[in-house]
């Protein structure tokens, strides 16, 4: 009888930690050669103009930079998470959520120091998105319901809280459309560069790649959520509260994703609107596993997913390739980054009995 049997190998080095995305993302583009081919696109030019479109000039790349504040924040609210075993699906949700606080504040806070205004927003939609997410902490650790089902499903049930307030208390008077009353200036994103869209929002996506580094390497809490994602029995008898772990992990998260949506309405929309989010929080979740789980990984990640977004359009327009190829690019990372970790970190034994 012929049995196979996987084992997990040896842990990889760091260099190999390295490669290994960057192996996935050259893959990717050979492998994209396909679909851009059967699209009726010629292959070089097409390749040409997804990089100019989101390089070539200082506003494509600003642009660039623009698309992948909100990529990024949402790669590292899931990465957070997923160190810790928390599987956090629900970053889309928990964007909306802080996007609903900003806009909450963002209308009403016209009273204060202009100065409070934008912390007040930040934080509100820092809580927001961490509250929302602590919900399904709350349920995994108390009632042992699983975290995949109910972050998933809690993206659906913000998605249509927004709906009802957008068509109601939150509508903009006068308005039949599903949006809000534009937000005061005070709580607008300030603009850092002249002729761009570069906002305040991007460095702090930037901030929190190195917060999230530091609180892995070189916290207590990143070193209890690392043995909680390890092994919770083991961590749980060796004295680490791993319920408090993952309560935290998940509010920290959620809020990195809240941070998101503040960004998203504070810097470009300024007003809360249906489709705020074309799918950040679900964009996140690849970022995050093509980063290998690690906050720099994730900003390479996030700013390749948005050069191939940005570029997109360009490519589009110069060559008629659709822009959908931008999202079947995305899927092929993820698949061929999970094929990649599969070969490196589990071996494979055929067992003759």
């Amino acid at each position: 009888m012929i049995r196979m049997r996987i084992t997990r190998r040896e842990p990889l080095p760091k260099w190999a930690r390295v490669v290994i995305p960057i192996a996935a993302i050259v893959t990717t583009l050979i492998l994209s050669a396909i679909p851009i081919l059967l699209a009726g696109g010629h292959l070089w030019k097409s390749y040409y103009y997804l990089f100019y479109g989101a390089l070539g000039t200082r506003f494509n790349l600003l642009e660039t930079f623009v698309k992948a504040s909100p990529l990024l924040l949402t790669g590292l609210a899931v990465a957070f998470a997923f160190r810790a075993k928390f599987w956090n699906i629900g970053a889309e949700g928990q964007l909306l959520a802080g996007a609903l606080a900003a806009t909450v504040l963002g209308v009403s806070l016209g009273g204060i120091p202009g100065f409070l205004v934008l912390p007040v927003i930040i934080i509100g939609g820092f809580l927001a998105g961490g509250i929302w997410a602590a919900i399904p902490a709350i349920l995994k650790t108390k009632l042992k319901v699983d975290d995949v089902v109910s972050t998933l499903l809690l993206n659906y049930v913000m998605i249509h809280i927004m709906g009802a307030l957008l068509f109601g208390p939150l509508q903009q008077p006068g308005s039949s459309w599903p949006r809000s009353s534009a937000i005061i200036e005070a709580a607008q994103y300030p603009i850092l560069l002249t002729r761009s869209r570069f906002h305040l929002g991007i460095l702090i996506a930037l901030l929190a790649v190195l917060v999230i580094w530091f609180i892995n390497k070189r916290t207590v809490f990143g070193y209890r959520a690392k043995a909680v994602g390890v092994n919770i029995r083991a961590a749980h008898f060796g004295g680490i509260n791993t319920t408090a772990v993952i309560l935290w992990t998940a509010m920290v998260s959620g809020g990195l994703a809240g941070l998101a949506g503040v960004g998203e309405l504070c810097a470009l929309q300024y007003r809360l609107i249906m489709d705020i989010s074309p799918g950040y929080g679900y964009s996140g979740i690849v970022i995050a596993m093509l980063g290998n789980l690690h906050p720099v990984g994730v900003l390479f990640s996030a700013l390749f997913f948005s050069v191939i977004i940005v570029g997109a359009h360009t490519m589009s327009r110069m060559t008629g390739v659709p822009t959908y190829i931008a999202e079947v690019i995305q899927g092929m990372a993820l698949m061929i980054m999970l094929i990649f970790l599969l070969f490196t970190e589990y071996r494979i034994k055929v067992v003759r009995k």
